[in-house]
């Protein structure tokens, strides 16, 4: 019998087009936050996926700037999130799909955990994962790396043993699933630069290519168990 094979999801720019949502808000919270400089669409948007902790400090914002942005974005983000954000379309087909090609599927986000379970139900796609795994700041949990050791010890899964593979739009996925021995499937239709994603083991433009990779038996034969 062939053996399971699990596949890790981003959500902002994989699943969600989330950031013209992601943007307003942060524009605002920085702006709240009283930082005088005003960023571009293009920097604002380089900041979707990425944790804000790390992520904001590199546009030159103060420690305390950083925490002030990210208070005031979470009180008038997370108050809309589960129900303004935008699936990218035939995601919910795509994930029947793969389900019922017999994946199993879960997310791995840098979004605070507790906010992405109620993004995933609020768009009517959380029935499809096993897990829906985010950053957890209390416990120190934040950055891909951490995010993706999380989901795979709640999964009971060993990457040198199991067939699991990522799929994301950004060099965070690539890196962070890299630490832990995880190829990365990247997708083109998210918020990645160019060359962003040459650490990919393959980069799709579509869902109907990903669904194709994914069913297949090429990418798994970068992990372990694929022989």
């Amino acid at each position: 019998m062939r053996p399971v094979r699990t596949v890790l999801l981003d959500l902002d720019g994989t699943l969600v087009d989330s950031a013209s949502l992601i943007t307003e808000h942060l524009a605002a919270a920085i702006t709240e936050a009283g930082v005088p400089t005003r960023f571009t669409p293009q920097q604002l948007r380089g900041l979707v996926g990425p944790p804000f902790e790390t992520a904001l400090p590199e546009l030159g914002l103060t420690p305390d700037q950083t925490l002030a942005t990210i208070a005031a974005y979470r009180v008038s983000y997370d108050a809309v999130a589960a129900t303004h954000t935008p699936l990218y379309p035939g995601v919910p087909e795509l994930l029947g799909e793969l389900a019922a090609a017999g994946l199993r599927l879960a997310v791995a986000t840098s979004k605070p955990e507790h906010l992405a379970v109620r993004i995933v139900g609020g768009v009517g796609i959380g029935g499809h994962f096993t897990l829906v795994g985010g950053a957890d700041h209390a416990i120190g949990r934040v950055g891909k790396n951490r995010v993706v050791a999380s989901v795979l010890e709640r999964l009971a899964l060993d990457p040198s043993r199991d067939a699991v593979v990522m799929v994301g739009d950004r060099h965070h996925d690539v890196d962070g699933a890299g630490e832990h021995g995880v190829p990365t499937v990247g997708v083109g239709w998210g918020y990645a630069e160019p060359g962003e994603l040459a650490g990919a083991v393959t980069v799709v433009d579509t869902l109907e290519a990903l669904r194709e990779v994914l069913t297949g038996d090429d990418v798994w034969s970068a992990t372990v168990t694929a022989a």
